[in-house]
């Protein structure tokens, strides 16, 4: 069997490979026709971030059972099209959080010390000591925005520096924060409160500009921002301006919204210090990602589970052709839940009616609690670990299941609990093989999840759609489809609306002050 590494994979992965008794071509960073023809005849691919793995080249390997990705992310992979294909795209999760967090210590002491300034001036024969004052890490706030794998270590060695430490992650426990002896709190809280803020989140919907302006003008006078995490988190061009007016007083940027970074005002300040993405860049980290998925591979081409894998739930036969298109809407269901959540997540429960109930529910839990968490988790989060997460995270799971069938040959029924709201949602599977959404907290609905959408709990009354209709179309966003439920007349209901295209902030609020609105939630599947 042939493996083709790409991207500089490190040697002691390769040899893994090898000692498998794999046949192993390396290369370098390959363009989408030089993939294509290399890719042809092989079982598995390896790439870091330079190769990007496109539909066409994936659709031109003829063999291919794997592609694994030397890292944690994988943007640079067609993760859609490998799935249609059946094939495993399996990451690298854990090797490079060290890495990334001692980046962000480092990072964050040049910041608060002036030191690359420093350097720059004296190699240029200027002794200049006034101007690079800078101040001490002891005994400020360093508020981290997200308090995942990387976020903790980041935390941890904050505490060894005697900073205090505020997080804001909705999907963290208190309980688990107390331990690390992180006070968690909300986002305008932690972004107030805070004289370093460091972001360790994936980029997704959600997170796409999460510190906007208003996020960076809730910052107090000489609060500094660091992002070793996903370029687009931060909103690069509210963040120059917050820099120019000095809201803020500096930045450490390792990641940016477009990479290579060639151009950007940003490097025009004095008080920005950047580098080119080189959170995993250490030795170590490149070892340990390139031995995970080597591993990885070599267990799936000897056609054993795989510990990493991104897109695929490890169930064979028969058994998969049926619960399939369960997985999917599985998925979705976690997905949309945790959309829907704005406490964080202590419980989470799902139960399975009708023909479901025969199977073993374990891959249809791992599937919800991967769509659950991956909203804020992105590829740290995959199936096979997703309950170890959930568990680390101090989620309870709960699983239920019936022969009983009222309506459906099949539901599936999840519930998400936190300690201030609980949200149920239920889901099939039509005839044609489609995932549908059937009730959500108790109200009849008939929707696909898919796409962009809306939840709207209102009151059940006249003049509240066409409000909530304009509302949407005044901002350019077509509906594609809408839903009410209702329990009672003059009651509580809910909209689900489907629309084609992302919905801004402005919208959302618009939705808000249409009288008799409750709420509104965008969801993004």
């Amino acid at each position: 069997m042939h493996v083709l590494a790409l991207d500089g994979i490190d040697e002691r992965g390769l040899a893994i490979l090898r000692e498998a008794g794999l046949e192993v071509t390396a290369a370098g960073k390959m363009n989408e026709e030089e993939l294509k023809d290399a890719i042809r005849d092989s079982e598995a691919l390896i790439v870091r971030s330079a190769t990007k793995v496109t539909a066409a080249a994936i659709n031109a390997a003829k063999k291919l059972k794997i592609i694994g990705r030397a890292g944690v992310g994988t943007d640079n992979i067609d993760v859609t099209a490998a799935t249609e294909r059946g094939i495993v795209v399996v990451n690298a999760p854990e090797g490079n959080t060290v890495a990334a967090a001692e980046h962000t210590i480092a990072m964050m002491l040049a910041l608060a010390r002036n030191i690359p300034q420093a350097n720059a001036t004296l190699k240029q024969g200027i002794w200049e000591k006034k101007k690079y004052v800078g101040v001490e890490l002891r005994g400020k706030t360093l508020g981290v925005i997200g308090l995942g794998k990387i976020g903790r270590e980041v935390a941890r060695r904050a505490r060894g520096m005697e900073m205090k430490v505020m997080a804001y992650d909705p999907y963290v426990d208190p309980e688990q924060a107390t331990r690390l002896e992180v006070e968690l709190a909300s986002l305008e809280t932690v972004l107030q409160a805070a004289d370093f803020v460091t972001v360790h989140l994936p980029l997704t919907n959600e997170t796409r500009h999460l510190l906007g302006r208003e996020e960076l003008k809730l910052l107090k006078p000489g609060a500094r921002v660091l992002n070793v995490a996903r370029g687009g988190i931060i909103d690069e061009a509210a963040l120059y301006e917050a820099l120019k007016a000095g809201q803020v007083a500096g930045a450490a940027l390792d990641v940016f919204e477009e990479e290579p970074l060639k151009a950007s005002p940003l490097l025009e300040l004095d008080n920005v210090i950047v580098t080119p993405h080189l959170g995993a860049s250490t030795e170590e980290a490149q070892v340990a990602v390139a031995v995970e998925v080597a591993r990885d591979v070599v267990r799936c081409l000897k056609g054993e589970p795989v510990l990493n894998a991104v897109n695929i739930p490890v169930v064979r036969g028969h058994v998969a052709e049926v619960l399939r298109p369960y997985l999917q809407l599985a998925e979705k269901l976690g997905s949309f839940l945790a959309q829907l959540m704005e406490s964080p997540i202590i419980a989470a429960e799902i139960c399975c009616n009708g023909e479901l109930a025969q199977y073993d529910l374990a891959p249809l839990t791992s599937s919800f609690l991967k769509g659950l968490l991956r909203p804020l988790l992105a590829d740290a989060v995959n199936y096979v670990n997703a309950p170890l997460v959930a568990k680390k995270r101090g989620i309870r799971i709960r699983e239920k299941k019936s022969r009983e069938m009222e309506y459906f040959a099949n539901l599936i029924s999840v519930k998400v609990e936190g300690r201030r709201e609980s949200h149920r949602l239920a889901g099939t599977v039509n005839q044609a093989g489609e995932p549908r959404l059937v009730n959500l907290d108790g109200y009849s609905v008939d929707a696909s999840p898919a796409g962009h959408m809306l939840v709207v709990p209102h009151l059940d009354r006249p003049r509240i759609i066409g409000p909530v209709g304009l509302a949407i179309g005044d901002h350019k966003v077509n509906i594609a489809a809408m839903q009410v439920g209702r329990q009672e007349i003059g009651g509580e209901a809910v909209m689900l609306i489907s629309v084609d295209s992302e919905v801004p902030r402005e919208a959302l609020q618009a939705i808000r002050q249409v009288d008799g609105v409750l709420d509104v939630r965008y969801i993004y599947l």
